[in-house]
């Protein structure tokens, strides 16, 4: 009987102490994905778009340096349709279909100094490609890519504090460490030398962080 209890004990405690390691790992991965509006700096927009700003969409997936400090890439799609018009003839020269995908990569810093912190601030930003299309009904399309930079700042809300039950559920089906839900302002700058002209704008967008 000792015995029996003895290798119990052998197999019995490499499990626990396995489980315990996987329960302290800290997570190396985030995956965002969000939605909002987008509000391009153009200053004659609305007169072409009937509205300031239009539709954007993100994600983005980023690998965690420390616990505070995360390097990522995200790519982002925003469309808007008007009119075109041609100011000579005084009228309208047909549908207008607007669509810009900048692809950011990025280093974001966030205030976390504890696992169960509620509300956590953030802030990032770097390089951004921001690939444009233009569509005239009718006409040949304007393709092309500018460079530039973004910056973007936040809150993140821990959604784990909510239901213990499902957030240890995620972790143990998914490998999910933390869920947040999260409102960002987003301002790019991508200026197009050969008009002078800046594609940017500010984006205002919420959604979920996953953890893992």
């Amino acid at each position: 009987m000792k015995k029996f209890i003895m290798l119990l004990f052998v197999f019995l405690i490499p499990a626990v102490v396995h489980a315990d390691d996987a329960l302290l790992e800290r997570p190396h991965w985030s995956l965002e994905v969000k939605g909002g509006t987008f509000t391009p700096v153009l200053s004659n927009w609305a007169q072409y778009y009937d509205k300031r700003s239009m539709p954007a969409f993100e994600g983005s997936l980023a690998y965690k340096l420390i616990r505070q400090i995360d390097i990522g890439i995200s790519g982002g799609y925003a469309q808007d349709k008007g009119h075109a018009y041609e100011p000579i003839h005084n009228a309208s020269a047909g549908e207008v279909t607007y669509r810009i995908t900048p692809i950011n990569f990025f280093i974001l810093l966030r205030g976390l100094v504890s696992e169960n912190q509620w509300l956590v601030p953030y802030v990032g930003g770097g390089f951004t490609r921001l690939y444009y299309q233009e569509k005239i009904e009718g006409q040949d399309s304007v393709n092309g890519s500018v460079d530039g930079y973004h910056a973007r700042g936040g809150l993140q809300f821990l959604l784990d504090v909510l239901d213990e039950t499902a957030a240890n559920r995620m972790f143990m089906d998914y490998g999910v460490h933390h869920t947040y839900l999260f409102a960002e302002t987003e301002y790019t700058h991508a200026i197009v030398r050969s008009v002078a002209t800046n594609l940017g704008g500010t984006a205002y967008l919420m959604g979920f962080l996953f953890e893992f």
